[in-house]
């Protein structure tokens, strides 16, 4: 999976440069956010700007993640949810789980 990681302070932020989320790389992620987490990074901002498509294990990862950074006392947000995508989050009420952001910007401030 091809993925920018920068580091703000704090927070790490993780911008997904893949059209898809889906079975085929969702695993993937969810590794990187596991190594994130070993290493201390419990706040993340993951970019999904570029992302057109996510299917349940796409969003089973971004969960995954939610929930290692919330018992680590940390924190995951999204951020730059193209409409499709914004559909799948809204039609599984998850929009209501994650705090979800514009852009990046706003997202880091949220911290």
């Amino acid at each position: 999976m091809n993925v920018a990681i920068a580091e703000h302070d704090h927070i790490v932020t993780l911008t997904l440069k893949e059209e898809r989320l889906d079975a085929h790389n969702s695993s993937e992620l969810k590794t990187q956010l596991l190594n994130l987490f070993e290493d201390g990074k419990v706040n993340i901002v993951i970019d999904l700007s570029p992302v057109r498509f996510i299917d349940s294990s796409g969003l089973g990862a971004l969960v995954s993640g939610f929930k290692n950074a919330s018992s680590r006392e940390g924190g995951l947000k999204l951020c730059g949810l193209q409409s499709q995508v914004k559909s799948m989050f809204e039609l599984t009420r998850l929009h209501r789980v994650f705090e979800i952001f514009p852009g990046t910007e706003e997202a880091l401030a949220s911290f």
